[in-house]
């Protein structure tokens, strides 16, 4: 038997900025699984992850909500791990990018490189916030594209005419922060040289270590000619501040890919049998493997080796990169309700299910996956209710009734049994090479060969005829040692499945190896339903539970509209001309009640007097109005022209007006004194 591998896995940082999606979730999964298999394996797989807790973006946040950063991205990571565990996914250290073992390991990175001649320096002239007192970054630059004239258009491109161009091309340019004009001005950066591993780079990425699609993406990169890396900010910035620098930090995309370094050395300080110099030597035999998004491929195939290689540390053995999610075959969406954050997810639906169904459709590509949600309660009903545990629950009753739930010595049909036997190599094969979706086929063709045998043995209708018990026996000892079979290659897709079938037949954490060795004469534990199907009305709570999370975002968005319309949030739609501004119905109206609303965490319904007319409007704004009789007979601002959207809770009908930066900081917009329900406002 061959020595047990040592596999180090991550997954790319979650940033500590806003909560987990399903489109988030994609790469967990997939992770997960991958270590999961290895595990089963008895390979010694260690799966380590961090939160992405550095930047600008984690600075102002906490400005805004008024805490320290510190205390903003120890509250995300609260939330992010909690929205793991309940997905199952299993890290064995989930740690922070703001760490003392990242802060020490970045800079002595940094040291290296810079002591082997791959640190330059030079003079970069940017634009500068003069209330603010900060450089900008391009994301913090608005102003007209330089091309179409589009207004309210970012520092690098414009979403209108696709155009790309330097900041300083921007016409009438201002601070996405303050809004004051920005000027230029100058400051000394440091340029990580990544053009000097240009000729070790093309060998690595041809090499293996990357998909064909994405080392052909990467080639293009490299064939162009690759450029200095800037890898500093000025103060204030929330991140490691650089040797030998005062009042420049590491950009965070240079401390970032270090925290899966750092994670792990965090962790084998709790582990003793862990050593970071086995696995991050330059000449280790470990096997170092990141699963990330297409979306940042150039860091990690790029600037990340390059780095590793010339601090001296070791390479990738591999980088698996996947393609983004949809839903229902479009870009996920806050208006349809498809934009689902995990938390929504886990509020109405087992997180096997989705964890399933992922697996079924990722395959070794960087194509994007689609989660349609018809077919998602189809295969799920289908394949884990109706084929997977069907077997089970066909079985069971018959064992406890007929023989006090002893499994018998039994194998009435050879043939099946070496089926399952045979197609094990090829499923393990599959999980190796991260087709899963392989995995999943092959495994549920061996549950459709299972059902269809003990379909036709009828032991049902068997057990009815006199002298045929055992007969019965054999062919339900059969059937539970195949459901057995499906429930160890499923266990990387499914462990609080397999834990639960663990339970039910009475035996220790199943091994992949176990495969080969049925149960016989076996007590098994009373069974009781493993899964239950999925509701229609469950995919429909979760939809509309999205869409509440938009009316309660939409409510913290300054100037932004709540009710049951869309937001305008940055970047700004395209513009749109007075006429048709004009057709908005903006009238004065009277709160005559506001109630909270059973069974939502964020809406209030406001019963609303438009002058001589009632209506009805959910708002997000429970979080500032935890009292909210106190809303009764005050005036605001209502749409009266919106169309009715139909929720769980009700229809609303139109939108009330707010602004303010969240949480307990939302204002119901307000007319002056004097102003009376219905009247128009122009």
């Amino acid at each position: 038997m061959s020595e047990p591998r040592q596999i180090l896995v991550t997954s790319a940082l979650p940033y500590a900025n806003g909560s987990i999606h399903l489109g988030h979730m994609l790469e967990y999964i997939q992770t997960d699984m991958w270590v999961r298999f290895q595990k089963l394996r008895g390979n010694q797989c260690t799966y380590v992850c961090a939160d992405d807790a550095h930047g600008s973006a984690i600075m102002l946040r906490a400005e805004k909500e008024g805490i320290t950063p510190e205390q903003l991205i120890a509250n995300v990571q609260a939330e992010h791990s909690a929205d793991f565990a309940d997905f199952l996914v299993d890290f064995d250290n989930f740690h922070s990018t703001h760490a003392q073992e990242n802060r020490e390991l970045s800079a002595a990175i940094y040291l290296k490189l810079r002591d082997a001649g791959h640190i330059a320096t030079r003079s970069v002239t940017q634009y500068f916030d003069p209330e603010k007192g900060m450089f900008l970054a391009d994301r913090f630059i608005k102003g007209t594209c330089p091309k179409c004239a589009a207004e309210d258009q970012y520092g690098d491109n414009c979403e209108k005419c696709g155009a790309t161009y330097e900041p300083t091309d921007l016409k009438n340019p201002r601070s996405a922060i303050s809004g004051a004009v920005p000027v230029l001005k100058d400051s000394q950066h440091f340029f990580f040289k990544l053009p000097d591993f240009e000729a070790m780079l093309k060998t690595w990425t041809r090499s293996g270590t990357l998909q064909e699609p994405v080392a052909n993406k990467i080639a293009e990169w490299l064939d162009s000619g690759l450029q200095e890396w800037d890898i500093s900010r000025d103060a204030p910035y929330f991140g490691f501040e650089i040797p030998d620098a005062p009042g420049k930090y590491f950009y965070v995309w240079l401390d970032a890919p270090i925290g899966y370094m750092a994670s792990f050395k965090n962790l084998c300080s709790k582990r003793p049998e862990l050593d970071f110099d086995a696995y991050w030597k330059k000449d280790s035999t470990a096997e170092l493997y990141h699963f990330i998004g297409k979306d940042i491929v150039n860091f990690h195939a790029l600037f990340w080796p390059a780095m590793l290689e010339g601090a001296g540390y070791r390479k990738p053995t591999a980088v698996c990169v996947h393609g983004y999610l949809t839903v229902n075959g479009q870009k996920m969406s806050k208006s349809r309700g498809t934009f689902i954050k995990a938390r929504t997810y886990l509020d109405q639906l087992n997180p096997e299910y989705l964890r399933y169904y992922y697996a079924s459709k990722l395959g070794r590509s960087v194509d994007d996956l689609d989660l349609n949600l018809d077919d998602f309660v189809q295969k799920v009903n289908a394949d884990l209710v109706g084929k997977v545990v069907n077997i089970a629950s066909r079985c069971a009753g018959f064992i406890h009734k007929g023989n006090a739930g002893v499994l018998v010595d039994a194998n009435p049909e050879p043939e099946l049994w070496a089926t399952f036997q045979a197609a094990a190599p090829s499923i393990s094969d599959a999980y190796e090479a991260r087709d899963f979706a392989r995995a999943m086929r092959e495994i549920m063709a061996l549950a459709d060969r299972a059902n269809a045998w003990i379909a036709d043995q009828a032991p049902w209708s068997l057990n009815k005829v006199e002298g045929k018990q055992a007969e019965v026996q054999d062919i339900c000892a059969l059937g539970i040692n195949l459901f057995r079979q499906l429930v160890i290659m499923l266990k990387p897709v499914l462990p609080k499945l397999a834990a639960d079938a663990e339970a039910f037949l009475n035996v220790a954490p199943l091994r992949w190896s176990d495969l080969s060795s049925p149960l016989a004469n076996h007590q098994l534990n009373p069974f009781s339903p493993l899964l239950t199907r999925i509701e229609p009305a469950k995919i429909e709570a979760m939809l509309e539970a999205s869409k509440e999370d938009l009316i309660a975002e939409g409510a913290v968005t300054a100037g932004a509209a709540t009710g049951n319309g869309e937001l305008v949030k940055e970047p700004v739609a395209a513009e749109i001309n007075f006429d048709a501004f004009a057709t908005v119905d903006l009238r004065i109206a009277l709160i005559e009640k506001c109630e909270f609303v059973e069974g939502a965490d964020k809406l209030l319904r406001l019963t609303l007097d438009i002058g001589g007319a009632k209506r009805n409007v959910f708002s997000g704004i429970k979080s500032a109005y935890p009292n909210p009789v106190e809303l009764e007979g005050r005036l605001t601002l209502y749409v009266a022209n919106l169309a009715p959207r139909k929720m769980k809770f009700g229809i609303s009908e139109g939108m009330v007006l707010a602004a303010g930066p969240g949480g307990s900081e939302i204002y119901l917009l307000s007319p002056d004194n004097g102003a009376k329900p219905g009247q128009r406002v122009k």
